[in-house]
């Protein structure tokens, strides 16, 4: 089942290096024609659903927001190449977590091993017997023991599963859009600010009921093939500057239901979105202005492009409070 992978793929705080590994295709193509007009459907009428880098302006100051993938890939070179000299000449960048964020949250997890760890019961306690050796084979299959993956939290294993096996190997190597933004600042002495806690995501993972989190992990149990199609989807819509299409369209290419109804994955597709997106966006709008507050020049906000689109994307937020928006080259 594809539906609820898209946002752990679009949401991972992790990155990884390019895609030379997999093999996956586009799926767009072989959609079929209720799912293509489904797919309009949700589309039609959500604020700001294409364009990967916008200006925000009000009263003077003039704020760029550029939606970001965390994962390293080619078709990402010449636009970093493009936003450079933007960077370069910024006051302030805004990023999800900051390098120093990320040391601080590895030692977080050491200090507090339950944000990983569960504590009173494993996996295979949780989980049907099939459910869960399919679950063993799909973290083997990614250099992690079954007897190791049977302690983590239902939320990590399921971001883990999220990544193809292709890349499973190689996640050491961080440097997604994100990253490369923030070592761009950093080299022209450009100040970065994280735009929450270092910790924010993963406690949000880890507050969504256990119940959503198996409904989650079950729907990452998808064949390897399935998998790395997944994620060449979302890389193409987003490389298209369709980040609101790459958000939406693998919930329209369910395999079934697998165990899981429809209800269950409504309801932990709806508290995904409720925790990880609509919260945070609404947390981010004072930081960004406190930002702009605080220099005299054009201030940077790069996040994850799934923020960007809909009622509650920080880009409509920032409507609503009388930013005029104006779509910019990626």
């Amino acid at each position: 089942m594809l539906r609820l992978i898209a946002p752990l793929i679009a949401l991972t705080v992790l990155a990884a290096p390019a895609f030379a590994a997999c093999q996956g295709n586009d799926l767009r193509p072989a959609m079929d024609m209720d799912q293509q007009a489904r797919l309009a459907e949700r589309l039609d009428g959500r604020p700001y659903s294409t364009g990967n880098h916008w200006t925000a302006e009000k009263d003077g100051e003039r704020l760029h927001l550029i939606g970001t993938v965390h994962l390293q890939d080619p078709r990402l070179d010449a636009p970093v190449a493009r936003l450079t000299p933007l960077i370069e000449s910024a006051a302030m960048v805004l990023v999800e977590l900051t390098t120093q964020g990320r040391d601080a949250l590895t030692a977080s997890m050491a200090r507090e091993p339950g944000i990983m760890i569960l504590q009173d019961t494993t996996l295979p306690e949780l989980m049907t017997e099939d459910d869960w050796q399919l679950l063993s084979s799909a973290v083997t299959a990614r250099g992690v023991p079954p007897f190791v993956a049977a302690k983590f939290q239902p939320w990590y294993v399921s971001m883990l599963l999220s990544m193809p096996a292709c890349l499973a190997q190689d996640l050491a190597t961080q440097q997604g859009l994100d990253f490369q933004i923030e070592t761009r600042a950093d080299a022209a002495g450009v100040p970065t600010r994280a735009l929450e806690d270092f910790d924010a995501a993963i406690r949000i993972f880890g507050e969504i009921p256990i119940e959503v989190q198996i409904t989650m992990l079950r729907a990452a149990l998808i064949a390897p093939e399935g998998a790395e199609d997944l994620l060449e989807t979302l890389m193409a819509a987003y490389a298209e500057e369709r980040h609101a299409e790459s958000w939406l369209v693998t919930t329209l290419l369910a395999a079934g239901a697998d165990g899981v109804s429809d209800t269950q994955n409504d309801a932990a597709e709806a508290a995904f979105e409720q925790r990880l997106l609509t919260e945070r966006n609404i947390a981010w709008i004072p930081v960004i202005e406190q930002a702009l507050a605080d220099t005299d020049g054009p201030v940077i906000a790069a996040f994850g492009a799934a923020h960007l689109s809909g009622e509650n994307g920080v880009l409509n937020l920032l409507a609503q409070k009388g930013y005029r928006l104006t779509r910019q080259p990626f």
